[in-house]
């Protein structure tokens, strides 16, 4: 009887990536530092940035500004997050102001949001969904919204314990009340315009 042993090489722990590896990728791409990998993306196509766009449109006067909304939010297009050692870029986050520094005058945020928005594409959908939703889940981000202007969805997750409630899916052209900014009526179609 012949008797085969297999071993098992130890592969040498990688070191992990720091800013100073992030601050490598070109400028023309979108660079990300989740658990100690950087991603780097080409910017995003059209549907995301009409997408995007048309949200924060939509958010800001009700939300940060106070006219035909409550206010009392800052909303900001694709900040710059320090997370522990994570850098992500959500393309849509919101603070509730009280919970805001008194001055801001930083390039990066290191306070959570209180709701993020990932408008998805086919080359980041996985690492949004995985990767950035469970630093998101870590730093108790309380509301997550994903839009997917190819399926013209909208997905709305609720922080519940220690795991993400999905709240709600709509899609196409509906209308809706998306917590945490139901007290506004967000219509779907404007999402999708060109």
């Amino acid at each position: 009887m012949r008797v085969c042993y297999f071993f098992r090489m130890a592969q040498p722990a990688r070191k992990p990536a720091t800013y100073e590896d992030l601050r490598a990728v070109p400028s023309n791409r979108v660079g990300e530092l989740l658990h100690g990998i950087v991603y780097s993306f080409p910017r995003p196509a059209m549907p995301h940035a009409i997408a995007s766009a048309a949200l924060g449109e939509e958010l800001g006067p009700p939300f940060k500004r106070g006219k035909g909304g409550p206010g009392g939010w800052l909303t900001v297009d694709e900040p710059e997050l320090h997370l522990v050692s994570d850098v992500l870029v959500p393309d849509l986050a919101g603070w509730r102001r009280e919970r805001l520094p008194a001055t801001l005058d930083v390039a990066a945020m290191d306070v959570a949001p209180d709701w993020v928005c990932e408008v998805l594409s086919p080359s980041t959908e996985s690492i949004d969904r995985a990767d950035k939703a469970s630093i998101y889940l870590r730093e108790q981000v309380r509301h997550m919204w994903f839009v997917d202007p190819i399926a013209k969805t909208l997905e709305v997750f609720r922080l519940d314990g220690e795991t993400y409630r999905m709240v709600h899916v709509w899609r196409d052209d509906a209308v809706v009340r998306a917590e945490p900014f139901d007290a506004i009526e967000l219509e779907l179609a404007v999402l999708w315009a060109r």
